[in-house]
C-alpha cells in the first residue's frame, strides 16, 4: 500500500475526541465536587481517576454506567472518516495517551475503529472482581523515574520515550512519523521527531504554545490544525504528499510562530514536582 512507510501517532483526548475523557466521566457522573476536592491535594488526572473510580463504585455507580457515559463523548464528525482513510492508505496507526486503556478501547469500539490501530500506549486499566475500574500508571514512578527532563511529561508517562521505542524497533525504522496532538505532554514526543517527520499541533492549545516558545527546537515539519475538518484535510494531505514523493514543507516558518500579542507559555511553567501517590488511599 502507498502509506506503508508512514506511522501516524495520535494523542487521544482533545485530539481524536473533543474533550478530556477522564473529566467527561467525572462530569457525567455528577462527581465534579469530589473531583475538585481531590484536585486540591493531587493535581494529576491519572491518580485522581484511580481514586475517583473507587469512590464512584462505593457510591453504587456500575461499570455499565461508565461505558454508556463514554459512548456519549463528543467527537467531530470528520475525525473517524480521516482515521479510516489513513488506514485504507496503508498507514500504521497508533495512539499515545495519558487516559486509560479501558476508556480508549470502549470509545474506539463504539466508533467502529478499534481494529484500525496497531498499538495503544496508555495507562493500564482493568475491571476487578468487585466491578471497580482500576487504573494503573503507564510508568510505575513509585519505583523509579522515567528520566525525562523536559518538565512537560507527567510522572506516570513520557510520550517521548514511546516515540523513541517506535523509531528504534524494526517496524519503525526508515518509516516517517506524523504526530498529532494538543497537550503539553505532546511536546516531548514532538522533540523526538526528525527532519523527515511531521508534527500536527492543535492551534492555540498547550502543544502549540510550547512550540511557539522556540520553534527551532522542533526538527519536524509543522502543520497546524484547529478543528475536525482541518484535522482530516491536513492529515490526508500530508499522507498523500509522502506517498507521492512530493513532500510538503512546513506551512509556517519560524517567524510565523511568534506574532505580536501572542502569548507563549515557557516550558519551565510546566512542572511535576509532587508525588501524587503520597496519599493514595481507597
Amino acid at each position: 500500500m502507498a502509506g506503508n512507510n508512514i506511522i501516524v501517532v495520535f494523542d487521544f483526548d482533545k485530539t481524536i475526541i473533543e474533550c478530556d475523557s477522564d473529566y467527561w466521566v467525572v462530569q457525567q457522573m455528577g462527581a465534579t465536587k469530589l473531583f475538585h476536592q481531590l484536585l486540591f491535594t493531587i493535581p494529576y488526572f491519572n491518580t485522581i481517576m484511580r481514586k475517583m473510580m473507587k469512590k464512584l463504585h462505593k457510591q453504587g455507580k456500575s461499570i455499565d454506567e461508565i461505558v454508556e457515559v463514554l459512548k456519549q463523548i463528543p467527537i467531530h464528525p470528520r475525525v473517524i472518516p480521516a482515521i479510516k482513510a489513513a488506514h485504507a492508505l496503508g498507514c500504521d496507526l497508533r495512539i499515545i495517551s495519558d487516559a486509560n486503556m479501558f476508556s480508549i478501547e470502549t470509545m474506539l469500539k463504539h466508533f467502529g475503529v478499534r481494529e484500525y490501530f496497531s498499538e495503544i500506549n496508555t495507562n493500564p486499566s482493568f475491571v476487578d472482581e468487585k466491578g471497580t475500574l482500576i487504573i494503573e500508571p503507564f510508568h510505575n514512578f513509585r519505583n523509579s523515574s522515567h528520566g525525562c527532563t523536559t518538565n512537560t511529561c507527567s510522572p506516570n508517562m513520557c510520550k517521548g520515550l514511546v516515540i523513541e521505542r517506535i523509531k528504534a524497533c524494526d517496524e519503525g525504522k526508515n518509516k516517517r512519523i506524523i504526530y498529532v496532538g494538543d497537550g503539553r505532554n505532546d511536546y516531548c514526543p514532538s522533540l523526538k521527531l526528525k527532519e523527515n517527520d511531521f508534527a500536527m499541533p492543535k492551534k492555540n492549545f498547550p502543544l502549540w504554545d510550547l512550540i511557539c516558545s522556540n520553534p527551532l527546537l522542533i526538527k519536524a515539519k509543522i502543520h497546524e490544525w484547529s478543528n475536525g475538518d482541518e484535522f482530516e484535510k491536513v492529515l490526508l494531505r500530508l499522507i498523500n504528499s509522502i506517498c507521492s514523493g512530493d513532500d510538503i514543507k512546513s506551512v509556517l516558518s519560524s517567524a510565523d510562530f511568534i506574532r505580536p500579542n501572542h502569548q507563549v507559555v515557557p516550558v519551565s511553567r510546566y512542572r511535576w514536582d509532587k508525588d501524587p501517590w503520597s496519599s493514595d488511599d481507597d
